[in-house]
């Protein structure tokens, strides 16, 4: 009798395979993010229900916070390619990547220190700025119910970091998304006295942010300790024991990428204090164009904390072929999200900014200056994705000290250079920063995709241990 003929199993193109594996990691990543950026949105929308005055005063003070917010942020980041490489090396690496977590945990308690001490005396450090006494001090008052947010917003980023490279991220987002309806609610209760509770005006804004952000970070803190699948890492067992070599390590992966974020995060401070320069319409206009864009911002930061992880994790086990897989697909999907955000940018920028301030007389002058910057906007947003995508998959290869050259040469050199110069000496105003702001992004984006098509020229692609 004839056998039937078995036809071999057709094993699915590695590519294919490689873009499950990112969206599956991404997308809670990029939800959670969008969640971090509703969380400082509804802090933006009820400051513009405050008015003018108090939206660019809240805006001054969580600028102030992005140079050493984020560069705190950065050197935490260096614990995600560090726990994806050991995992990628050896999928049970238990010790290593507690070793790397713990560190990361003792890096935001020391970062947060200095922070509170320079946003305590935050009114003086804005007028030697330049800003408006009126403005300065309000921006003060919020600060002082702001700054708390620093310590819990940085321990979550760590967990956070360990939950991506265990690529399990679903946590961060549920957590998160719960965070963005408590700071909506407790927020318009204490700035305008719901519920019984007092009006605090501009300063219950920042508080509420304080009080959401530690019940996220303490919650997320519960789902380790209580989560099977987490607890085999046992990562607060001897919390205080010290580890120098590895918090050595972290910090000489992790001081470039936090110099690399805080020129990136300080650049978007510094245009905000340049508007101050010009009028308090023009700081408010800013804040609510900068949101619109943060938020869009968000999905190629999402796919960029996936490439660290697929890069990282390809790196470990000594596969070249699937890092530059894993790499590409995260580009790729960052760049054609964000020309897909450029033109609805292009199209309705009023519609958007109509989000964020009501169409009132007293806004006008707000809404006329934000919608212009956002068009200008849309011309960056391709650069900033395909900038940030490719820091991420940089960071994958512990590739960090020339991604940190490229941001301050790009954003302060070229970008808030040309920004500035465009704006005082051609009289372009706000629209010229926000130029600058979109030239420096370009150059950013290019010299990054210069670097990882030439990974293998550098020599960036030797396999690397744990450490």
């Amino acid at each position: 009798m004839e056998q039937p003929v078995i036809k071999p199993r057709v094993r699915p193109p590695v590519w294919s395979e490689e873009l499950r594996a990112t969206l599956t990691l991404a997308w809670p990543l990029i939800l959670s993010n969008l969640t971090f950026a509703l969380i400082q949105a509804t802090d933006v929308v009820l400051m513009g229900w405050l008015g003018p005055q108090q939206l660019a005063a809240s805006a001054l003070g969580i600028n102030l916070t992005w140079p050493l917010g984020f560069a705190a942020f950065g050197i935490l980041t260096a614990a995600s390619p560090m726990m994806a490489t050991a995992l990628g090396a050896k999928a049970h690496s238990v010790r290593d990547v507690r070793r790397s977590f713990r560190q990361s945990m003792w890096l935001a308690v020391m970062a947060a220190l200095p922070l509170w001490l320079m946003l305590w005396h935050a009114e003086t450090i804005i007028l030697a700025l330049g800003q408006q006494p009126d403005l300065a001090r309000d921006a003060a008052i919020f600060l002082r119910g702001y700054m708390w947010t620093m310590l819990p917003w940085l321990l979550f980023q760590a967990m956070r970091n360990f939950l991506a490279a265990v690529e399990r991220p679903g946590w961060v987002l549920a957590i998160s998304a719960v965070g963005i309806f408590a700071n909506a609610l407790l927020g318009w209760a204490l700035i305008f006295g719901r519920f019984g509770l007092p009006a605090m005006g501009i300063f219950g804004g920042g508080l509420a942010s304080s009080i959401v952000w530690t019940g996220i970070a303490l919650a997320l803190a519960a789902v380790i300790l209580t989560d099977r699948q987490f607890r085999r890492f046992h990562l607060f067992g001897h919390f205080w024991r010290p580890d120098w070599p590895r918090l050595g390590r972290m910090l000489r992966l992790g001081i470039p990428i936090g110099f690399a974020f805080a020129f990136e995060g300080a650049v978007f401070g510094a245009a905000a204090y340049l508007m101050g320069l010009i009028d308090a319409a023009s700081v408010a206009a800013h804040a609510v164009a900068l949101q619109i864009a943060a938020l869009t911002f968000m999905v190629p930061w999402g796919l960029s904390q996936a490439a660290t992880v697929r890069v990282g994790r390809a790196l470990g086990a000594g596969d070249v072929d699937g890092l530059g897989r894993a790499g590409w697909i995260a580009w790729s999907l960052g760049v054609l999200f964000m020309a897909a955000m450029a033109a609805v940018m292009w199209a309705v920028p009023r519609d958007l900014v109509g989000f964020f301030l009501d169409d009132t007389p007293a806004n006008a002058r707000v809404i006329d200056l934000a919608v212009t910057f956002l068009v200008v906007a849309a011309a960056f947003q391709i650069f900033d994705g395909a900038q940030v995508v490719g820091a991420g998959m940089l960071r994958g290869l512990h590739d960090t000290r020339m991604p940190m050259l490229f941001a301050l040469l790009g954003y302060w050199v070229i970008g808030i250079g040309a920004g500035a110069w465009l704006a005082f000496e051609r009289g372009w105003d706000g629209v010229g920063i926000w130029t600058g702001l979109a030239i420096g992004l370009g150059i950013v984006s290019a010299l990054m995709l210069g670097r990882w098509a030439l990974r293998e020229r550098f020599e960036l692609v030797r396999t690397r241990g744990a450490g």
